[in-house]
């Protein structure tokens, strides 16, 4: 598991077998969840929903469901125009209603893998020994070790090449800003120059020691 993914990484993951959500910048799976109660209408609307950001269904302020007053019935009802789903209780008295799940599963952590980006990042690999060169999507926040961790599927040897930019060794253990790699991308909107003219390069050099695979 990755500390940080993508919006393009969670939203692969769409179906009822393989259910993953974000909200508030964390990413949730729920897979299991939805497996436990698949027989449930009320897993209906998290499968619907399965590869996407479901913020909005929350209140910024409590991190629970949404509510509204009820015109009919003056009382703060939950607001799911989605339609009711689970853990979420029934508006009035419902003999079907479980509530012996203690935690509802979006305060609970056992389901959260992670956190999204707040901001995506290309970022160019030159291997100058196979002369490749393979542009990646990484988030921000990760450390050239975790942008490695991404590249290996490219290149299962990573581990045996130095890091550089611009000829300087590259410290692994912090980020492409912490590298003084910064992100110019909305200097190069404000100039209305296409962000991806510029994409900012790392070149990797060969130590000799390959890498056991």
């Amino acid at each position: 598991m990755r500390r940080y993914y993508t919006p393009a990484e969670v939203e692969v993951h769409n179906t009822a077998n393989d259910c993953w959500v974000s909200f508030f910048n964390r990413v949730y799976d729920l897979s299991i969840l939805v497996q436990d109660n698949r027989d449930s209408e009320q897993s209906e609307p998290i499968i619907a929903a399965a590869g996407t950001d479901i913020t909005h269904w929350f209140d910024a302020k409590n991190r629970d469901p949404v509510t509204y007053i009820d015109p009919t019935t003056n009382t703060r009802v939950y607001f799911c125009p989605q339609g009711r789903f689970l853990h979420v209780p029934p508006i009035g008295p419902d003999s079907s209603w479980d509530n012996e799940f203690r935690i509802p599963w979006w305060k609970n952590e056992k389901y959260c893998i992670g956190s999204l980006t707040r901001k995506i990042r290309k970022i160019r690999i030159i291997n100058t020994l196979t002369k490749h060169d393979d542009i990646l999507e990484v988030c921000s926040e990760e450390t050239l070790n975790e942008i490695l961790d991404r590249y290996i599927p490219i290149n299962q040897h990573a581990d045996s090449y130095t890091w550089k930019r611009l000829g300087r060794p590259l410290d692994m253990e912090k980020t492409l800003d912490q590298n003084d790699i910064p992100d110019e991308t909305e200097e190069y909107i404000d100039l209305g120059i296409d962000e991806d003219e510029y994409i900012p390069a790392i070149h990797l050099y060969f130590n000799d020691d390959l890498t056991v695979a």
